[in-house]
């Protein structure tokens, strides 16, 4: 709760309004679940302790830090409410008090998707409360590293601001702790430094690496004649700069690590225009030499560059790059070691025990017990990577996604449809693509997936396993510079199926092509739909290393939809600014681009009103150019005029960069924004908008849609969230002093269980009818929710407090004699003053129990049909109708509504004679207790028909016997068996008999 309190107090501060404060709606009874997958997505730094060797520390690019003590057999989060930025670029655990950590955020991968960060935290407590110690500005953070004897004393090496130049860049140091902070070395604005390491017994001494880099949305940026390695003698006052036998001239990137167990050894990972390699240095940096010119060791040096000596031996070398590479000899030779994921950055080993060490890489952390011959699992942290999600029409419906650092496209449920002996981890579903995706199920049949992997189009079938490939130009877009490409597809290209009509699929490079034979052929129905600036289209990877894989190719189309209003209307925006429309199915377009919009920004949204052909909103991303300002416009006249909807003062922070907006399809203006930072929701059509984060953790909220009234996310770090049935919303917050009963949304009838699988994992609910309230002031007598069936009977009936139970039953209200079920006391059913929702499990009243606790629960399923939920608070009852749907996967095997009525009937009979059987047990029990030996013996030999003796594999008695044939006939949708049918009656009459031979 504590958590929960302090991440809502972050989100305040990060939302200043404007001056007329906003006021926060309540959204109380709405939450965010997890749905999956349970895999690991980037890491770029870990940590560890010498003090605590099962304990490691991670921190992903988009999902947080997370600690495990058992070795990577299972990880917990520890930055949820307290970090700002998801993106962590470096930590470090004291060494003199294990329980001291210090984390830079701000990863030092510098991808287009990095994630800016906030600064450093620190804990004292071994991660269980961080606090926030500075540094906010400096945008990138490479490393953290403490002194050895004194916790208070920190150096920050500070790569900067990934997308313009900035002052805070450096290394910066703190001897208080992180009260304050001085800059100890500063090059200029746009020179950082990525590395900071000391000499290990003398930590007076420092070395440091300078880094000029910078990201546009075209190119990666590393490199400059102002880069090297700098060492400090007097704790950091001042700097050197290390040339004898390193290269000189245009310096990249460069990661030091100096041996433990022998000082005198440093090495350097140098990326250079000339020179390139790995270099060592045996008199503690005064000279180097260079031991390996390995390719591979440098390999996207932008993204890995990563070198670390063994604590104990200065010949064992780690360099992570595409591969994970060793040597045992200093650099000479190496070998290629297995990790359990390729595309590695970082890595920590123990310095009192080599064999024990955690390594991270694209698809999370690993640990090592044994030098790196076997490693834990990844299938244990929650911190995927998403670049967009869609949904299917199936029940349940599935979610999928390009999952970044993958191999394919991914898809998960949004419930379980069936038992799976892996549990949740079996539910994660190869659906053809690649990391980048889309993958987009066609309507009417979800077993087809059109998919994407970096602009390579493909028809994925689910029920052979084969991916057929139909790519637009079939030519490798690799290592081209993108003005030479007859298609420019981005690495994330959109694939958009017609509303319309199911066989007509878009794909977009520059231009927007049609599909009506699931890509066998393709139609070119737009011209050039992007700016194409020609000094944008380049070489990507200056002024050192080449790096062109389509992610900074640029002038593509990056958004496009169809209006679901109207046939024909097609919406599209550019990853370099413009928007267009076509009225006519793309026979002409106009350029619509919103006045006012800066130009080059990524328009990574286009939304089409689904209310109003007219009317579309689109979200544009410009911080890849430096401006985090938030961009979401609205249009009314197919993109004549627009109207900017975040002008920084309306509730959506100034500094809170856009991804994605959507229009609810049952309330037009209620509005979902996914941004940096998480969610925001506009009630108004974008006049104002209220935070939405409630418990999502604060992350990059990729996309958005909204499917059955439920708001369904993918974010980039942290996986797909759902937030189940958002009907208050449509039907209005309350306002007054009266008792609200929303009209519940409607539901299916299903099998399943729900529930949290274990730690962190995917949530799911167990199916039920959410019934949402409002409540002006607290109910002290309580509240009374009555379930009732189309015939006017009631079914359920809950009360909040044991006194009213009592009452009700003092009163005669008891299933026994009047037919009428007696109220369950459910603690769910809150009556204190806010909204609120209570979940009825679409269950009957259940059988009488001895036990209080047990009593009344899990009855019988109700059949599909029309309810009446009646709620009494006060001296007001409300009604409102729900309509439980029958599951359509159990109509299409054949059982009917008659089926279910018949099974329903009988499933109640069985509950009655369970609950008979048990009150009979209860009362010859009591008898006993008073009888004498003649009446005793008489009423033993009845209970012994009744109850099952104890002991293992014993006969199993009549009650027993009725609760195996309960169990039966709830376990399945399906017509009850003739078996069943007459074994109720040998039960009733069996019953009976007992009964009649008791004088009661």
């Amino acid at each position: 709760m504590m958590k929960t309190t302090a991440l809502y107090l972050i989100l305040s501060l990060l939302c200043i309004l404007s001056e007329s404060s906003i006021a926060q709606p309540d959204f109380d009874p709405l939450e965010y679940r997890f749905v999956g997958p349970m895999r690991g997505g980037r890491v770029t730094a870990v940590a560890g302790t010498a003090a605590q060797p099962a304990t490691f520390y991670m921190g992903a690019t988009g999902g947080g830090v997370w600690k495990t003590e058992d070795y990577g057999v299972t990880w917990a989060n520890l930055s949820d409410g307290y970090f700002n930025s998801p993106s962590i670029g470096a930590m470090r655990v004291a060494e003199s008090d294990p329980n001291i950590i210090y984390v830079g955020t701000g990863s030092d991968g510098l991808r287009s998707n990095v994630i800016p960060g906030d600064g450093v935290y620190k804990s004292v407590d071994a991660g269980a409360t961080w606090e926030h110690v500075g540094l906010r500005a400096t945008g990138q953070i490479g490393a953290v590293e403490i002194h050895p004897d004194n916790h208070n004393v920190v150096f920050v090496a500070a790569i900067g601001n990934a997308f313009k130049p900035n002052r805070e860049r450096g290394v910066f140091r703190t001897r208080d702790g992180g009260a304050t902070w001085e800059h100890v070395l500063y090059i200029s604005d746009s020179v950082g430094i990525v590395d900071v390491e000391f000499l290990p017994g003398n930590p007076q001494v420092l070395y440091a690496s300078a880094w000029q880099a910078e990201r546009k949305p075209w190119t990666i940026l590393s490199g400059g004649r102002n880069g090297g390695v700098y060492k400090s003698v007097d704790g950091g006052d001042t700097w050197q700069k290390l040339q004898k036998g390193l290269p000189d001239g245009v310096i990249g990137k460069i990661d030091l690590a100096v041996c433990r167990s022998d000082s005198r050894v440093v090495y350097a990972l140098v990326e250079a225009l000339e020179g390139a390699g790995l270099y060592r240095s045996d008199d503690q940096g005064k000279s180097f030499r260079l031991v390996s010119d390995k390719y591979e060791l440098l390999d996207r040096p932008f993204y890995y560059c990563n070198v670390d000596v063994d604590p104990n031996n200065p010949d064992i070398i780690y360099v992570n790059s595409t591969r994970f590479w060793k040597s045992e000899d200093g650099g000479r030779t190496w070998r290629s070691r297995p990790v359990p994921h390729g595309d590695n950055h970082d890595i920590w080993i123990n310095p009192n025990n080599s064999q024990v060490m955690i390594q991270a890489n694209d698809g999370g952390a690993n640990v090592s017990i044994n030098g790196g011959q076997t490693w834990s699992s990844q299938f244990n942290q929650p911190t995927a990577e998403l670049y967009q999600v869609e949904v299917d029409d199936q029940h349940p419906y599935w979610l999928y996604a390009g999952q970044q650092d993958n191999y394919t496209t991914i898809a998960v449920p949004s419930a379980p449809p069936y038992g799976m002996q892996a549990g949740h981890l079996g539910w994660i579903m190869n659906t053809g693509g690649c990391e980048t995706g889309p993958a987009v199920p066609k309507p009417g049949d979800p077993d087809i997936v059109y998919a994407n992997c970096k602009g390579r189009f493909s028809v994925y079938n689910k029920r052979t396993g084969q991916e057929k490939r139909y790519d637009v130009g079939a030519a490798n877009m690799y290592g081209h510079n993108p003005r030479d490409l007859k298609f420019r597809f981005q690495r994330v290209s959109p694939i958009h199926v017609s509303p319309h009509d199911p066989d007509v699929v878009y794909h977009c490079s520059q231009f927007v092509h049609k599909t009506t034979d699931d890509g066998v052929t393709w139609e070119i129905i737009s011209p050039d739909l992007t700016a194409f600036e020609p000094d944008k289209q380049v070489i990507s990877g200056s002024p050192i290393t080449r790096d062109i894989t389509g992610e900074e190719f640029y002038s593509t189309i990056y958004a496009m939809r169809e209006s679901p209003v109207e046939a024909g209307v097609l919406w599209v925006g550019a990853n370099d600014g413009p928007v267009h429309v076509s009225r006519d199915g793309g026979a002409n377009w106009a350029r619509v681009t919103p006045r006012g919009l800066p130009p080059n920004g990524r328009v990574d949204c286009v939304e089409p009103s689904p209310h109003r052909a007219g009317k579309a909103y689109v979200a544009v991303l410009r911080y890849q150019l430096g401006d985090s300002k938030p961009y979401i416009y609205r249009t009314d006249n197919f993109g004549q005029s627009w109207t900017l909807l975040t002008p920084g003062t309306n509730g959506l922070p100034a500094d809170c960069p856009t991804r994605v907006v959507r229009e609810d399809p049952e309330r037009e203006g209620l509005l979902y924004a996914g941004t940096e930072r998480g969610m925001f929701v506009s009630l108004d059509d974008g006049k104002n908008w209220h935070p939405f984060q409630q418990n999502l953790p604060v992350t990059p909220v990729t996309d958005i849609k909204v499917v059955n009234r439920d708001v369904v996310l993918s974010t980039m770090g942290r996986g797909f969230w759902i937030m189940d049935n958002v009907s208050l919303l449509h039907q209005g917050l309350p306002a007054g002093d009266e008792v609200v009963l929303y009209q519940p949304r409607e539901t299916t009838r299903a099998h399943y269980r729900g529930g949290r699988s274990t730690g962190d994992g995917p949530r799911y609910l167990r199916p039920a009818v959410e019934i949402d309230y409002y409540l002006p002031r607290p109910m002290k007598d309580g509240i009374r929710l009555d379930i009732v069936d189309g015939q006017g009977r009631i079914v359920r009936t809950l009360v909040s407090t044991d006194d009213m139970a009592e009452e009700a039953e003092d009163a005669g209200e008891r299933d026994m004699a009047t037919g009428i079920p007696a109220p369950t006391v459910a603690s769910a059913l809150a009556d204190g003053q806010g909204l609120h929702r209570y979940r009825w499990d679409m269950r009957h009243t259940g059988a009488w129990h001895a036990s209080s606790g047990r009593r009344y629960s899990n009855g019988p399923l109700v059949t599909p049909g029309t309810y009446i939920v009646r709620l009494t608070a006060g001296d007001e009852t409300h009604e409102q109708s729900v309509l439980i749907r029958m599951d359509p996967d159990v109509r299409a095997e054949g059982v009917t509504a008659g089926d279910l009525a018949d099974l329903e009937a009988l499933s109640l009979q069985v509950t009655d004679l369970l609950s008979d059987a048990r009150r009979l047990e209860s009362d010859l029990k009591k008898q006993l207790k008073q009888a004498d030996d003649e009446a005793a013996a008489s009423i033993q030999a009845s209970l012994d028909k009744l109850v099952t003796p104890r002991g293992r594999y014993q006969p199993p008695m009549l009650i027993d016997q009725i609760s195996y044939l309960y169990g039966i006939l709830t376990r399945a949708d399906q017509a009850p068996g003739r078996d069943a049918i007459d074994r109720y009656q040998e039960l009733r009459q069996a019953l009976d008999v007992i009964a009649n031979t008791i004088d009661r």
